[in-house]
């Protein structure tokens, strides 16, 4: 039998520092993630693992850069998306250990063969969907590879209540509850009551209004969930962790209406400045370490597969190389911080070392722009994106059609930034500062051509 904590491991999809009530001073309503970080160890410096959705959650899972796993893209239709087999994910690891496993919600890593179903990826139990986004209303639920079609409830309850339920089941024995909430991603669809408390900020579009709507019933769900682990006894020794993805999608539905406030970082959701990958994380753990502070050493996705395991009394397998280093020692006001450089990179469909890039090197970080070209997804993708959200039983593999040619007029040049004295990235230092440019660029450059070997490799 497993000895160490429960852990609860609370993702959000798209969710900003601008859409917490803690971060806002403003129209966002999440009452009890407010709570919940006047409990926790608060981070202020965490990054995602990447700018997007699959590639985050890939890192998140396994400790490692999101190129190693395979998981480079959202496109589900093509297998972008997909985890390596070979990977050894948390839920792996933690049952392994003696915990009972599950997921709830959003999967994004393998959506169209079942060897990439969570239920072969370490988790005994799994309730949600696999793709990248559902519709909210008109839903479809995988439970462990049974499908079930929407019954009238708003998917963020179903998700809630799915997690109370492996709470409930699970009381008696340790457990590693996953919950991946799909909000506040796209479709923005809420109950019209979650905008009444809105109604008196007349600056907001309805989409904003509709997102800090999504929000506020994610809130409520995650209060229930608390309010298990407390009805149950469990709160003392259960690891509760709170995070997003990726920072927040401006834009959507054909219009730039979901712009928001996101504390004054540059960038947003699909950017590899600040806004589109650095998030909040919160970690509430009683028995194990004292809340109510913040930690301001820099912090990654991949450092929580070793924290969590260690946090368990377990250690990874021994043929797994992870590119985090545990923080448990940060939570535990122990120790020094880790020293490590950190490195981020997305584009649509092959990789490319040019584009979205970006190193973070203390508090230096060197970006690599975004190119038009490199963003650009072919029509038939898109169209069979959407169709495998609400006609999948016509999609049962994935495309094998070449992928689009992409030809690059010119590369835009390098940016520096001191995010110690401009976290906005508001301005370029690297005319100032020519060597640390250059020795940053090439420190990107070797981290790329490794990790996309590595990713080359496990696809030949």
């Amino acid at each position: 039998m497993a000895t160490g904590p429960n852990i609860v491991l609370i993702l959000a999809d798209d969710m900003g520092y601008g859409d917490f009530g803690l971060f806002n001073d403003g129209p966002a309503h999440t009452l009890t993630l407010d709570q919940l970080a006047a409990e926790s160890v608060c981070f202020t410096q965490h990054y995602s693992g990447s700018c997007v959705c699959a590639p985050a959650r890939a890192a998140l899972l396994t400790g490692r850069y999101p190129h190693r796993t395979g998981a480079i893209d959202t496109l589900e239709g093509r297998g972008l998306d997909r985890l390596a087999l070979s990977e050894t994910t948390l839920a792996d690891a933690l049952g392994a250990a003696g915990y009972a496993t599950g997921l709830v919600g959003k999967w994004h890593l393998g959506a169209l063969d079942p060897r990439y179903h969570p239920n072969a990826r370490g988790f005994q139990e799994f309730a949600g969907f696999c793709g990248g986004w559902q519709d909210y209303y008109q839903w479809r639920l995988d439970r462990n590879g049974s499908y079930s079609q929407a019954d009238g409830r708003y998917l963020t309850d179903v998700f809630t209540d799915e997690a109370v339920g492996f709470i409930e089941r699970h009381a008696g024995e340790p457990f590693f509850l996953h919950v991946a909430y799909n909000a506040p991603h796209f479709p923005f669809q809420v109950p019209e009551e979650e905008l009444d408390a809105f109604e008196e900020h007349d600056g907001l579009t309805r989409a904003v209004r509709t997102i800090y709507g999504m929000n506020r019933r994610m809130d409520r769900g995650v209060e229930r969930i608390l309010d298990a682990l407390e009805r149950q006894g469990l709160r003392e020794n259960t690891l509760v962790l709170f995070t997003s993805d990726n920072g927040p999608q401006f834009g959507g539905e054909g219009e730039n209406c979901t712009t928001r406030f996101n504390c004054h970082y540059n960038g947003a959701k699909g950017s590899v400045y600040e806004g589109g990958i650095r998030v909040p994380m919160l970690a509430r753990w009683p028995a194990g370490f004292e809340g109510g502070r913040t930690v301001d050493a820099l912090a990654h996705f991949c450092d929580w597969f070793p924290t969590l395991v260690e946090a368990a009394g377990t250690q990874p397998p021994n043929d797994v190389a992870l590119d985090g280093q545990s923080v448990l020692g940060l939570l535990q006001a122990q120790g020094p911080p880790p020293d490590l450089v950190r490195f981020w990179q997305w584009n649509r469909y092959t990789p490319m070392a040019e584009c979205n890039a970006a190193v973070r090197d203390g508090n230096w970080k060197l970006v690599r722009p975004r190119i038009a070209e490199a963003m650009w997804v072919a029509p038939e993708d898109l169209a069979m994106d959407r169709a495998l959200k609400y006609e999948p039983q016509k999609h049962l593999s994935i495309s094998e059609t070449p992928e689009p040619v992409r030809e690059i007029a010119a590369l835009p040049p390098v940016e520096l930034y001191n995010l110690a004295l401009d976290p906005g990235e508001t301005e370029n230092l690297a005319e100032h500062f020519p060597e640390r440019a250059a020795g940053l660029l090439r420190a990107l450059e070797s981290w790329f051509d490794e990790v996309e070997a590595e990713r080359r490799a496990i696809r030949a």
